[in-house]
């Protein structure tokens, strides 16, 4: 059994559009030696409060960071490997690589980048603060203090996303990519293919591609609230047309069946508090 804590919190308003979350996460034991970071919709950046997180895509050669930022991807990406037991992970939206990274999302996509090298020096005394600081809430005050001051900073200028491709993408999450993509390309009122050059030019993913993690991306949060939900129901409910299809979609994204992939990661603190959790509370679980 290995003792687990995490801690949860909302963000300030100002950083609402950009950042789902602030959490923290303590190992009181080794940390699992492989964690799966599974395709979402948002961007993912960790900042280790020990030693570096190993990084690797599956097949690739593992690399180590004191902070990472992950852009967005189709596969789940390996962690672990390295003795690092706690850290500072944040959630950010698509939105937030402008103003907060200093380029487009599409630039990141399918990538794990140092956070030293988007910002420089402030991301090496970030994270020295961070390792420094002996609260949870002081660390998380120090994150939003250096996105406050990047979005009050005047930034170069650069090529802004088009309306209509921020609009595709806010539709595609709010039905978990249930939205076929010629209906899509219709509303916003351009060609499919238009829609599809433009859309992955700005996000680095398809359209279809991004549909395809979003749906998944329902499915592992259905089972993170509900393990006990039988496959073939989720398949459907999700929208999978059974329980094959998912367990292929599980193989081709996770790298893993349904059931490897549940009895490997929940729950997994890196991934979410259990469902439930209050914001600003610290929970503790044993796996």
């Amino acid at each position: 059994m290995v003792g687990m804590e995490h801690r949860t919190r909302s963000v300030h308003p100002a950083l609402q559009p950009y950042v789902r979350d602030l959490s923290g996460y303590a190992y009181a034991g080794d940390a699992p030696d492989l964690h799966r970071g599974l395709p979402s919709r948002y961007l993912t950046l960790v900042i280790t409060l020990d030693d570096p997180l190993g990084v690797a895509w599956p097949g690739g050669p593992v690399e180590k960071y004191d902070a990472v930022i992950g852009g967005l991807h189709s596969t789940a990406v390996h962690v672990g490997t390295t003795p690092s037991r706690a850290g500072v992970q944040v959630s950010l939206t698509p939105a937030a690589a402008r103003p907060l990274l200093g380029l487009p999302p599409g630039e990141l996509a399918s990538l794990n980048v140092g956070l030293d090298e988007l910002l420089g020096r402030p991301a090496r005394v970030l994270t020295e603060q961070l390792r420094e600081a002996t609260s949870w809430d002081e660390r998380m005050d120090l994150i939003e203090r250096l996105f406050l001051a990047h979005l009050s900073r005047e930034r170069a200028p650069g090529r802004a996303a088009r309306p209509e491709v921020g609009w595709a993408w806010r539709r595609l999450c709010t039905t978990d990519g249930t939205i076929g993509i010629q209906e899509l390309a219709a509303e916003v009122g351009w060609s499919r293919r238009h829609l599809t050059d433009r859309f992955t030019s700005e996000f680095g993913l398809a359209p279809k591609v991004a549909a395809r993690v979003l749906r998944f991306e329902r499915a592992t949060r259905q089972l993170r609230l509900r393990p006990q939900t039988r496959l073939g129901e989720l398949s459907a409910a999700v929208g999978y047309a059974d329980q094959a299809h998912l367990t292929r979609e599980f193989q081709a994204i996770a790298g893993c069946s349904p059931r490897q992939w549940m009895n490997e990661e929940l729950p997994n603190l890196q991934d979410c508090p259990p469902p439930g959790a209050a914001e600003s509370e610290v929970w503790t679980s044993k796996m």
